[in-house]
């Protein structure tokens, strides 16, 4: 990788962490940008979830081993599980083709809910299949992007996409006016959507609370 050529990020999940700055206040290098808050996030998803299944004790968590951050984001959630007083089943998948074990294991584990961490095995590329799975073990699932919300999974947290990338457009125009990356803190997203699907939670026969209706972004029917 360059240390020399500007580097904005639009969304990194764990920028200190991963290796790319210094510190969010100051970078120090050649990349700054905005950070998504994925680890920080993951206390949050598994209250909403645990607000829409009741009686939910045990969550399963499919996460992607070969993500440069994915073991810290699943320590995160395995900590916020402790804290809600939910037990973890972790599921690795590294692709498509571990999809279908993974999910059999949540079943034989009977867990009452999945949350899907970031990673390579995870992505949009395999959004669909990811979807379809949960719905076929009838598993309510949280996601980590409004895409799989929108092509029917249960609902969705996250930072907002959009407001993303247009901060970091900024970045770039700050950069292309002569700031220097290393003097421009990385931000932290102030926007976070709710996504709720209707038609899965009735699928689900699940009732959705009136407070996270209130709270939901976008409701879809």
């Amino acid at each position: 990788m360059t240390h020399t050529i500007p580097i904005v990020m639009a969304g990194d999940y764990d920028p200190v962490g991963d290796g790319f700055v210094a510190s969010l206040g100051q970078p120090g290098g050649n990349i700054t940008g905005v950070t998504t808050l994925t680890r920080e996030l993951s206390g949050k998803r598994l209250e909403l979830l645990k607000d829409t299944v009741p009686g939910m004790a045990r969550v399963a968590v499919l996460w992607d081993p070969t993500e440069v951050s994915a073991a810290r984001q699943l320590r995160d959630t395995e900590d916020a599980a402790r804290g809600l007083g939910l037990q973890v089943q972790a599921l690795e998948v590294r692709g498509l083709d571990d999809f279908e074990g993974a999910f059999a294991a949540a079943r034989q584990g009977r867990a009452d809910g999945l949350t899907v961490l970031a990673g390579p095995g995870t992505g949009g590329d395999h959004r669909a299949r990811l979807v379809d799975l949960a719905a076929q073990s009838r598993l309510p699932t949280i996601y980590r992007a409004r895409e799989f919300a929108e092509a029917g999974g249960l609902m969705s947290y996250a930072a907002s996409d959009r407001e993303m990338v247009r901060r970091a457009a900024y970045y770039v125009d700050r950069i292309l006016k002569g700031a220097k990356p290393a003097d421009l803190p990385v931000e932290q997203p102030t926007k976070f959507e709710l996504v709720l699907n209707l038609k899965t939670a009735q699928a689900l026969g699940l009732t959705i609370p009136p407070h996270l209706l209130l709270l939901a972004d976008d409701v879809l029917k």
